[in-house]
């Protein structure tokens, strides 16, 4: 378990510091209203956590820890939209179109008012 926890340590870590660079970056050259970093992070980390899973699907190379530490530890680091991504993308492939929507409506519609409700309560 203490093996397990380190890869993920590692790789979030280095998958937070991305993230924080990339948005640092993109909103130092770019000056729009627009939350562009994170907009930028979002989607990078869907196409990184998309090409990861096809390559330890495809490839077979990646083993338990290179999982732990690339898509849990990193991805899951760099963003966690890239999880909601690739998991919605899975109950999709899997004709789970119910589960689906239900999925991407409430994860969306929740966290918006989680966070209003979270901003309000500390106001």
């Amino acid at each position: 378990m203490i093996k397990t926890l380190l890869y993920i340590w590692i790789g979030g870590g280095l998958g937070s510091i991305c993230r924080y660079l990339a948005q640092f970056y993109v909103s130092r050259y770019l000056t729009v209203t627009f939350p562009a970093g994170t907009f930028l992070v979002n989607i990078s980390g869907c196409f990184l956590i998309g090409v990861l899973y096809g390559i330890a699907e495809r490839q077979g190379w990646m083993n338990v820890e290179w999982r732990l530490l690339l898509i849990t530890g990193f991805c899951g680091g760099y963003t966690t939209f890239s999880s909601f991504s690739y998991e919605s993308v899975s109950l999709l492939r899997q004709g789970n179109y119910l589960y689906f929507t239900l999925y991407i409506f409430l994860s969306i519609m929740l966290g918006l008012l989680a966070t209003f409700w979270g901003s309000t309560l500390t106001k």
